[in-house]
């Protein structure tokens, strides 16, 4: 029987939807009544389509085939996760052509690492990248010679972007193809443990070096669960992926067994094969709550708190902040990954992964059974694991026990009852807390305000040992209209310093943190942001501000604070440089953060 609360918070999406839902799914039958107009071009329109494909391709596509598929990619090798994408489309159009199709990469899309960018006026670009790797993909798309798609694509904000694409291609067929995690390095504990000795001059930068690179070594995806090893777990629950495929490592045979059989089954998914599975029908309300069941589940990355409203709202789907929150109140905490804990993505893969919490969160009627997949009917298809066996691609049941219960465990036994996200409201607006890991004696702290216009401001203070009692540290006009949005991760080693003094510290932020973020308690994407009327921006230092993760709340105590008038800062330093001055246009049409932060859909 499914969870009340799952089925009352599914209602209540439809409900709100409906009046874009419909006409949105109207528009893709339309767009699949047209069908592809590969058949319908001028010989020169197919001519040009087709002009550097080999002879026996083109021969296959102006005859008619079992299928073309568009390869949309964002390999680049400056990113370790993308780095093992540059060898997947030989793969593919092998695939394709064995199964009497063709495949073409139909184009690229940017990718840029965050954790390049972490601290640097590139950061303000990173949260608008989405939306223009979207807008890319649309482009490539936009020759309609496709029967179906195939995506490439990891990292933060590059899966929500492609997600977004594929809604909008919502008629054509879509698998997301992942390319795992690396092996494991140094652990991430230690590393971060080597950060806060630098960030208080008890080591030098040659340690610091040493641990970062031991710590990303080699291609993949980071080992910790940030953004974007959250990115896969979704594209399981969701029913993107192949079953059991986001946590398997690069360059191994099944890697590539399962690129290829992704290949191979999105011809089959196409409108010419017999199983013909349009996105659209695949990411429905259903799939989405599953998805933000998965995100408490699994304590992920608070990023997806803004991109899965992006990505719903792609699709004709409006959810909410509270969406999330009642189903974090009803989801149980079943997997410890730093930061959540100290194991990484390849232990909780080891342990039973992604296969034995789908089938334990299915018997526990907190997931949606029936939704469609690229795989086929039903999520239950995503307790299976794949095999080789043989040189063959099988899937099997998976393990119906966790191996490493420090690390995975069931349903019924969780880390908490709870799941690892909280919403936070009150008079200074409305935002959210990754609680899954912050120690519980640190979910309320109530203390006297710093307020900083920056990031950088808060790393002088701290150098000039200027934080010397309990505090809350407030960073405002760091939101999407101000400049981007972009995450303020690199605050975490002071501030953890900070809370391992004995003090008690949390921020406050109308910015984000990284999805890797999480010991110390922080109220972050705080809407309304301060430069669009939010209150943060009449806060004073010294005033009382009280931050409750237990109550959900967020205040200013001080008496008559929020009766002064805004701040109005000077955001100059913002528009231009690294390309900032390319994206005036984003900030300016930018949604609020609790609506995606998108400027697709203001």
């Amino acid at each position: 029987m499914l969870n009340s609360t799952l089925v009352r918070v599914t209602d209540r999406i439809a409900a709100r939807s409906a009046a874009l839902r419909r006409p949105y799914l109207e528009r893709m039958a339309r767009a699949r009544a047209a069908g592809t107009v590969r058949a319908h071009l001028s010989c020169g329109n197919q001519a040009h389509a087709y002009a550097a494909m080999p002879a026996d391709d083109k021969a296959a596509l102006v005859k008619g085939s079992a299928g073309n598929l568009g390869i949309i990619t964002a390999y680049n090798d400056m990113l370790s996760a993308h780095q093992p994408y540059e060898s997947y489309p030989d793969l593919i159009r092998a695939a394709a052509r064995a199964a009497g199709g063709t495949a073409q990469v139909a184009g690229g899309v940017p990718a840029m690492c965050d954790g390049v960018t972490q601290g640097q006026a590139g950061m303000e670009l990173s949260l608008f990248s989405r939306d223009a790797i979207a807008m890319a993909a649309g482009i490539a798309l936009s020759h309609n010679t496709f029967d179906a798609t195939v995506y490439l694509g990891v990292c933060d904000k590059i899966v929500p972007g492609l997600v977004i694409a594929a809604a909008a291609f919502g008629h054509l067929p879509a698998i997301f193809v992942p390319a795992g995690p690396m092996a494991s390095g140094i652990a991430n504990d230690e590393k971060s443990k080597v950060r806060q000795l630098f960030a208080t001059g008890q080591c030098g930068r040659d340690r610091l070096m040493e641990a970062e690179m031991a710590a990303y070594h080699g291609p993949g995806t980071c080992t910790f669960y940030g953004t974007a090893n959250t990115n896969q777990m979704l594209m399981e629950f969701m029913g993107l992926h192949l079953p059991g495929s986001s946590f398997v490592n690069p360059h191994t045979p099944l890697r590539d067994a399962l690129t290829v059989e992704a290949a191979r089954r999105a011809l089959a998914i196409s409108a010419l094969g017999n199983e013909y599975t349009p996105v659209c029908d695949v990411l429905d309300e259903r799939a989405f709550v599953n998805g933000i069941v998965g995100l408490n589940a699994t304590g992920g990355s608070t990023n997806l708190l803004i991109h899965m409203i992006a990505m719903a709202r792609a699709a004709g789907i409006v959810l909410d902040w509270q969406d999330f929150a009642d189903l974090s109140d009803v989801t149980p905490l079943m997997a410890r990954v730093y930061p959540n804990g100290l194991a990484d993505v390849n232990h909780f893969h080891a342990a039973g992964g992604l296969g034995f919490m789908i089938g334990e969160l299915l018997e526990a009627g907190l997931l949606h059974p029936d939704t469609r997949t690229v795989a086929g009917e039903g999520l239950a298809r995503y307790t299976r694991e794949p095999k080789l066996i043989h040189g063959a691609l099988v899937w099997s049941e998976g393990t119906s026990r966790s191996l490493n219960p420090k690390v995975l465990r069931p349903a019924g036994e969780p880390f908490q009852p709870t799941g690892g996200l909280k919403r936070l409201q009150g008079n200074l607006g409305t935002g959210v807390m990754k609680v899954s890991a912050v120690s519980p004696e640190r979910h309320l702290v109530e203390a006297p305000v710093r307020v900083f216009a920056d990031q950088e401001a808060v790393k002088q203070a701290f150098r000039a040992g200027e934080f010397t009692g309990d505090t809350v540290v407030v960073v405002r006009f760091q939101g999407p209209k101000a400049n981007g949005m972009p995450e303020l991760h690199s605050l975490t080693p002071m501030l953890s310093v900070l809370q391992d003094k004995g003090l008690k510290v949390a921020l406050v932020t109308d910015g984000r943190m990284s999805g890797a973020s999480g010991k110390v308690p922080a109220a972050i994407h705080v809407s309304p942001e301060a430069l669009d009327g939010g209150p943060l921006a009449r806060l004073r230092d010294g005033d009382l501000v009280r931050v409750d993760a237990v109550a959900g709340t967020i205040d200013v105590l001080t008496p008559g604070a929020l009766e002064r008038a805004d701040v109005q800062p000077d955001l100059a330093d913002n528009e231009f440089g690294a390309g900032r001055e390319l994206f005036g246009l984003f900030r300016r049409q930018v949604s609020a953060a609790e609506s995606g932060a998108s400027p697709l859909f203001g």
